[in-house]
This record gives C-alpha cells, structure tokens and sequence, in this order.
C-alpha cells in the first residue's frame, strides 16, 4: 500500500507567525495561521483538514460496505463537525460529529443505519481517531 504524505512549514511566533501546507499529492496547498485556527482567519487549519479526510473516509467505506452487502449508493455527502475546545493548559479536539446524507436505491432505513454504524467504527480515519468521541447522523433521502 502506498504512503501518503503532506508537509507544513511554520514562520514566526505562534501569534503573528504564519505557514503553509502542502498535500503530497499536489491536489492542495494554502495557508493557515492562528487566526484561521482559533478565530474566523483566511485559510485552513488542522482540524479541517482532519474534517476532510473524515468525511472522505466515511464517505468511501460507507459506499463499500453498501456495495458489499448488494447496495449502490448514488450519492453520499458527508459532513464532519471537528470540535476544537480548550482543555486544562491547552487545546483538544474533543468530538467529531458526522452528518451523512445518502441516496440509496431499495435499501431499508434499519439497513442503512447499520451500514453507516460500521462505517463510522470501520473507516482507518475514525479508527485512527478513536480516542475522540464520534457520533453519527445519517439520513437517507
């Protein structure tokens, strides 16, 4: 199996300082800050990034698990809320919640909701993250 990278640079102080990101792939490469992080700044920060391999990661598993179990989805779009809260001296992603919304052709809602379940606890995002509290909200429409 491949491995992936992506790379960051930080300049300065953390307040004033500033830094980029680059994903190994080339797909993205911006900016980010402490204002984009704890305030409302220009650019990314971790945590949405993490949020973006979360849903994405969802997103997928959750297309295979349906396909294996005879199921093709024909859309998934899947949001996730990273908390970033402060804790004790210092910062702590706390939860991730997770909002999906599929259209599945002849799937049951009782069969969805366990598919989006194994999901949630299958994808190698949230098993990487498995410390941090996630929930789950799925709707099929």
């Amino acid at each position: 199996m491949p491995v992936r990278n992506a790379e960051a640079v930080w300049e300065g102080n953390f307040r004033d300082g500033a830094g980029n990101v680059k994903l190994g792939s080339g797909a993205y490469e911006g900016p980010y800050s402490a204002a984009s992080r704890f305030e409302e700044g220009d650019g990314t920060n971790p945590e949405e990034l993490i949020g973006a391999a979360h849903a994405g990661c969802f997103s997928m598993a959750l297309s295979l698990i349906l396909q294996q179990a005879g199921y093709d989805a024909t859309s998934i779009h899947t949001v996730a809320k990273v908390h970033l809260n402060k804790v004790g001296d210092g910062f702590k992603i706390t939860s991730i919640d997770l909002i999906t919304e599929a259209s599945v052709p002849d799937i049951d809602e009782e069969t969805f909701m366990e598919k989006a379940e194994a999901a949630k606890k299958g994808c190698p995002v949230s098993q990487a993250l498995a410390a941090t509290e996630i929930t789950l909200e799925a709707t099929l429409k």
